[in-house]
């Protein structure tokens, strides 16, 4: 079957997460995407080392289905094999700061002297211009700057997710936007530069707590699990683990008033509607805390969903592996890989389309393992790519 991408070659200079997920994401639906990495490989690659080989779960989980050879931009003969890489391609990925991009020549102005019709995905921390620039970053900060970790865990202590969304979300955006220069490109002709930063990402997803803060002045601090808008919506104990329930919307709260014995407070003003059960969520959390605790989690979690309730456990990584809908989706699936005895238990693509799906075609690259393929592609004989090694260009 012919993806959607077949005929698009895609260099990938992205480092951790932002650049490198929107690679593969094109890369799931057929782009030829090459990891070009530094000879040692760089931080990236053994953060969170996982396999018989060194290389960490965040590379693994970020590199399939993607080819991979190593350059040094910074040596006197790199432009020698960047220019006809550059040459070949359709897409670069580099999510480094504007001011590294100018200095090893991967800046927009620089790739389209090479190839008019470049497009040029840049994820950075903060974008190409204004006061930050030059700053590195990474989600964390992002998360800091936009004002989500006040609203996350307790006032005492602002919180920090452990899932890196912003760096996800801009590295969506990255492949969106690839995706939106690609149309452009095949309407007119023309190339461009895509920009991207985690702190737009991070400050647009918190615009509607934004725009509650200057329209009504409400100035919201972190209630742990408990959502502001609505209750019950938290998490929950049970008499042997946690459960999520969130309600929204008057029948669903009548529903849920009505499964936990507690009628009366469909018609107590406390609770009226969505915001004045968000106001007075220790109210309802104290009724949903008292049932839960007479129930396991598999006996609550039944009950609610009798009474069409949203809820779900609290999985730990071997329960959500073992969750039934898991793997009936196959959202999970094997995959051999050189450097480990075992194989991978890699996600498949998040995207599925129903005539030209994606798939996981290859493992993640060893280091510099397809340097000299793609060199021969480019029409470097076994001699140059020979001495292009002795010389530490690749």
């Amino acid at each position: 079957m012919s993806l959607p991408l077949s005929n698009i070659r895609v260099l990938d200079f992205g480092r951790y997460i932002a650049g490198p997920y929107a690679a593969m994401m094109l890369a799931d639906f057929g782009a030829d995407v090459i990891r070009i990495e530094r000879r040692d490989g760089g931080e990236d690659r053994t953060l969170g080392p996982v396999t018989d080989s060194g290389e960490g779960g965040l590379f693994l989980n970020l590199n399939r289905n993607k080819r991979g050879m190593t350059l040094d931009p910074g040596h006197a003969r790199a432009g020698e094999v960047l220019a006809p890489l550059v040459k070949s391609a359709d897409i670069v990925v580099a999510n480094l700061p504007v001011g590294v991009l100018l200095k090893i020549g991967l800046d927009y102005d620089s790739l389209r002297a090479i190839k008019p019709d470049i497009i040029l995905v840049m994820p950075s921390a903060f974008g190409p211009d204004g006061p930050y620039r030059d700053r590195i970053g990474f989600d964390g900060v992002a998360q800091a700057m936009s004002g989500a970790m006040t609203l996350t865990g307790l006032p005492e202590m602002p919180m920090r997710s452990v899932v890196s969304w912003v760096d996800y979300g801009t590295a969506l955006h990255a492949a969106f936007g690839a995706m939106a220069a690609l149309l452009h490109r095949q309407q007119t002709g023309e190339g461009q530069a895509v920009d991207v930063s985690l702190l737009t990402t991070s400050a647009t997803f918190m615009t509607p707590f934004l725009m509650e803060r200057q329209l009504t002045g409400t100035q919201r601090q972190g209630q742990g699990n408990a959502a502001f808008y609505t209750a019950p919506s938290d998490a929950y104990q049970t008499r042997d683990g946690w459960i999520l329930v969130p309600t929204i919307g008057n029948p669903m709260f009548r529903r849920w008033a009505r499964l936990v014995g507690r009628e009366d407070l469909i018609d107590d003003p406390r609770c009226r509607d969505d915001i004045a059960r968000g106001d007075n969520y220790h109210l309802i959390g104290e009724a949903m805390n008292a049932w839960c605790s007479t129930r396991t989690s598999a006996e609550a979690l039944a009950e609610l969903e009798a009474a069409r309730v949203p809820c779900g456990p609290v999985n730990d990584l071997d329960e959500l592996l073992a969750d039934p809908q898991v793997q009936a989706r196959g959202i999970f699936e094997d995959v051999a890989f050189a450097g480990h005895s075992t194989p991978l238990p890699l996600a498949g693509p998040p995207v599925r389309l129903s005539a030209s799906p994606g798939s996981v075609r290859r493992p993640p690259p060893r280091l510099s393992e397809h340097t000299d393929e793609v060199l021969g592609e480019l029409g470097f004989d076994a001699d140059a790519v020979a001495m292009l090694r002795t010389e530490g260009v690749v």
